[in-house]
């Protein structure tokens, strides 16, 4: 696959279902509806793994993160993307099953806009990450209540999808207990 086929996300509808491609920078640029994946992964202690973005990414630069993000190929499932991220963000791989999904739009600074079909999933792992510097600043194994007291007293230190998708997260889990027991 040359560089240019992976420099392209998957446009979809509504329902997630496919419209072509566009150019990664230009989907964002113009605000395009695109798929993709967010994870999050746990360890034994039930702490979040969460990450702090590269300086040099092309948005949210230094931001804290959950465990990884990014867009599927085109080919590609987000669950197969989610594991191919995971090794080259972090540098592990975990067993990981999809939570739910949900739309958001966001505004995410130098004139680009997140607009996205984002599937989440989730997983657990005790494993220490070997980041990629290319793509992760640091990383940090967080309660979950800590991370939401921390981005409610300092919001701007976070991801838009983050804070939008932490609670959805949390209230799926939330549910999940419920449900079993």
């Amino acid at each position: 696959m040359n560089s240019a086929e992976q420099e392209k996300v998957i446009l979809v509808n509504e329902q997630d279902e496919w419209m072509g491609l566009a150019d990664k920078m230009q989907a964002h640029k113009d605000g395009l509806l695109h798929r993709a994946f967010s994870v999050f992964v746990f360890n034994s202690n039930n702490e979040l793994l969460i990450q702090q973005r590269a300086d040099h990414k092309y948005h949210s630069p230094g931001l804290w993160s959950n465990t990884c993000c990014s867009h599927p190929r085109k080919g590609e499932s987000t669950y197969a993307a989610a594991h191919r991220r995971l090794k080259e963000e972090l540098g592990f791989d975990c067993d990981i099953e999809k939570a739910f999904a949900f739309r958001y739009k966001a505004d995410v600074g130098n004139g680009l806009i997140e607009n996205e079909y984002d599937h989440i999933y989730t997983g657990y792992t005790d494993k220490v990450p070997n980041i990629n510097p290319d793509e992760v600043k640091d990383y940090e194994f967080v309660p979950v209540n800590t991370l939401l007291q921390r981005v409610e007293e300092d919001p701007q230190s976070y991801t838009a999808w983050l804070k939008l998708a932490l609670p959805l997260f949390m209230a799926h889990a939330e549910e999940r207990a419920g449900t079993a027991a």
